[in-house]
């Protein structure tokens, strides 16, 4: 995947996605090293490219490693990409349709209080300042900070009932997959 957010990482990890002329997506390409079993697999869209038996895509959209397919098409113009380093040509418009579907999932978790959140804001400022000024200082308070929230996200933690909220619903409110939601929930839990 080429973009993430910060906050929901790789349950939402997105990519532009090669899209067919007929509208579907082409399965990924293997492509052998030349001996043995080894080669590797990708669904990059620029290797769609029309050449080495590749089907041709025409058109991309966002993709969401949670699923999420953009409905939006953006069509390519393969004149515009370098042949030479074709990873580096821009999807703006399939990035966008991400970043909207990111924002729809931010809509969805759990609030966070307002005065909360403007204080964790705070936090990242003065410490960004501290760590220039004064790294040794940012260092211990950053030590202050993981034991904090070590404690807190066991309390957190052992207060999120599985039997009580399903699992899918604990990802929902973290915009998290259900796989990932566990794997958090478990990592404060089980802290040791």
């Amino acid at each position: 995947m080429e973009w993430e957010s910060d906050e929901f990482g790789a349950s939402h990890a997105g990519r532009a996605g090669a899209v067919l002329a007929d509208g579907s997506e082409p399965e990924p390409l293997y492509f052998d090293a030349g001996s043995g079993s080894f080669g590797c697999t990708t669904s990059d869209w620029w290797v769609y490219d029309g050449t080495l038996r590749a089907p041709l895509a025409t058109h991309l959209r966002g993709c969401c490693a949670c699923g999420w397919r953009g409905s939006a098409l953006h069509p390519i113009d393969w004149s515009q990409v370098d042949d030479e380093r074709p990873y580096d040509s821009v999807a703006p418009g399939p990035y966008d349709d991400w970043q909207d579907h990111i924002e729809r999932v931010e809509a969805r978790t759990v609030p966070v209080p307002a005065e909360l959140d403007d204080l964790v804001g705070q936090l990242e400022v003065r410490l960004s300042t501290l760590a220039d000024d004064a790294p040794l200082a940012a260092l211990r308070v950053v030590g202050a900070l993981e034991r904090l929230t070590g404690r807190v996200g066991m309390v957190a933690a052992f207060h999120t009932r599985a039997d009580e909220v399903p699992w899918e619903s604990v990802g929902q409110a973290l915009g998290l997959t259900e796989q990932e939601a566990r794997s958090r929930v478990a990592s404060y839990r089980y802290r040791s």
